[in-house]
């Protein structure tokens, strides 16, 4: 650092303010012819103030000791927890079996309509001719007039295809066997049937019923 950096701007101010002052002292000593005598006796009189070096800087003080504080302890570091190792087990794994496919849709035509009912040709038979003459007073039993015995006979026949009787029961006695016995007999004798007609219009056998009424004439 430069003499002139360490003098103290004040006491520079009052060198300069006297400097100037000589200088027009003397100046003005010259102009009037003053003898060298006056001008020294002027000098003697000023007070001319010599400007101290200043002193060299102090240094700094050193910084104070640190406290005694004591360091941070070190960090705790917990140490990690042990991995057990995997656990391995022969698991199968069963792979899910995939539900299987729907069957293809089937096409079921629609049902044809049912066919008309057939007509129903079906037909009873009918006695051929008049049942009332398959019995007369000339059949009347002998014995039975004698003995002045009366009834009626309920029966009932069965016939074939062909309108012949092949079978004949009493359904109703006239109490006297001779004269239900005689009923059985003429009626398969002189019975004959105009046979009937199934559904289809064939010819079919059938039954018929009917009674006798034994009375003797007067």
């Amino acid at each position: 650092m430069a003499y002139g950096d360490s003098v103290d701007p004040k006491n520079r101010v009052v060198a300069i303010v006297l400097v100037g002052l000589f200088t027009a002292m003397l100046g003005y000593g010259l102009v009037n012819g003053l003898n060298i005598s006056i001008v020294k006796k002027l000098v003697e009189k000023l007070d001319v103030v010599e400007v101290d070096e200043p002193p060299p800087p102090e240094e700094p003080p050193p910084p104070p000791p640190p406290d005694n504080v004591l360091p941070p302890p070190p960090p705790v570091v917990t140490p990690p927890s042990p991995i057990p190792p995997p656990v391995t087990t022969n698991t199968v794994q069963s792979v899910p079996t995939p539900p299987p496919s729907p069957p293809p849709p089937v096409f079921i035509p629609p049902a044809p309509p049912a066919p008309p009912p057939a007509p129903d040709l079906s037909q009873a038979g009918t006695p051929r001719g008049n049942p009332g003459r398959w019995a007369t007073n000339d059949d009347y039993p002998a014995r039975a007039m004698r003995e002045d015995r009366e009834g009626t006979t309920g029966f009932r026949v069965t016939y074939n295809a062909e309108g012949r009787i092949t079978d004949c029961e009493v359904t109703a006695s006239s109490g006297h066997a001779d004269l239900d016995a005689e009923t059985c007999k003429l009626i398969t004798r002189r019975g004959r049937f105009n046979p009937g007609k199934d559904r289809a219009g064939n010819p079919t056998g059938g039954s018929y019923s009917n009674r006798i009424r034994w009375q003797i004439p007067r």
